[in-house]
């Protein structure tokens, strides 16, 4: 369940949480402050927190990387509970629990804001990490990612633009507005036209459906989620009427990503969390990832749940 456009979330019942040895959360930030808030209030009698990941753009880095890694992850904890001390799998560690700025949000700014930690279990493979903001981003490399998308559209064909500061760059150098963190449908022609903004799932299929078209998602600094996290809009039925039986990481699916954002991966891949493993592996591989004006690097996507198992 999702708060506005930036997908943290609230879930009832979370004070329930108190009576167990362990919880869980599932939702998004939001979701994890009023488990904070819950947590604060038990002491040292509270339990270790895991978040399961629903499909909203989190900050927090307490999340798992996937629904299946937070499995896992989960279970390795409770077997070294029930062995006893020194198990592997049975300690913690703190991770930050991390949401935008309401106030700011309502001006049009997105501000992370740190409200605090919960202990998770102890496993770095398994967490997403919290997500980077883009605030150390050099706009030069932003508005030459822009420029370069703009140069490769072709007349006549829809490009659905995910959300993102990278993406509504785009939007910019077409000359349109774009939201920052919706789906917009833009088209080439006469130098920028905006087909619909912020759209929902079904229009957003009902306008790529029988229409050439080309999704344009931006990658998530810190994390390297490039479907499946706040983008749920582009879901698997919109990305198979875009790309069909063809290329799948082609001509049909442009990733975005500046520089500073690769390395800060270090290395690992970027990753595909739609909710639909076939569509995942589809795309799972090496993508061309657009860097800057005339810039661009393959760079290795594959699923999240892939990663999780190395």
């Amino acid at each position: 369940m999702g708060r506005g456009h930036h997908g943290t979330g609230h879930a009832p019942g979370g004070r329930r949480a108190r009576r167990r040895r362990s919880a869980a959360v599932r939702g998004g930030d939001g979701t994890a402050r009023d488990v904070l808030d819950a947590v604060r209030e038990l002491g040292d009698q509270a339990p270790p927190v895991l978040g399961i990941p629903a499909g909203v753009k989190v900050y927090s880095g307490c999340f798992a990387v996937s629904p299946a890694a937070a499995g896992f992850l989960a279970a390795g904890y409770a077997s070294g509970l029930r062995h006893g001390p020194g198990t592997a799998g049975a300690g913690t560690v703190e991770a930050e629990v991390v949401d935008l700025d309401e106030e700011r949000y309502r001006q049009g700014l997105v501000s992370p804001r740190l409200y605090g930690s919960l202990r998770v279990p102890a496993a770095r493979a398994a967490l997403s990490g919290r997500k980077s903001g883009s605030s150390g981003v050099v706009p030069a490399s932003v508005e030459g990612i822009a420029r370069e998308v703009v140069a490769r559209m072709r007349p006549g064909v829809r490009y659905v633009l995910g959300p993102g500061a990278t993406t509504q760059a785009v939007g910019r150098e077409l000359g349109l507005t774009t939201t920052l963190l919706g789906v917009d449908v833009v088209e080439a022609d006469d130098g920028g036209v905006l087909v619909a903004g912020d759209v929902s799932e079904a229009e957003l299929f009902a306008l790529v459906t029988g229409r050439e078209a080309v999704v344009v998602l931006s990658v998530i600094g810190g994390q390297g989620f490039v479907l499946g996290r706040g983008n749920q809009q582009v879901s698997p039925r919109v990305i198979d009427a875009v790309i069909g039986c063809g290329e799948a990481t082609g001509r049909r699916l442009l990733v975005l990503a500046t520089p500073q954002k690769l390395a800060a991966l270090r290395g690992r891949p970027l990753l595909a969390d739609s909710g639909d493993e076939d569509l995942d592996r589809k795309l799972s591989g090496h993508v061309q990832v657009i860097t800057g004006y005339r810039e661009s690097t393959i760079y290795q996507i594959c699923t999240a749940s892939e990663e999780f198992q190395g």
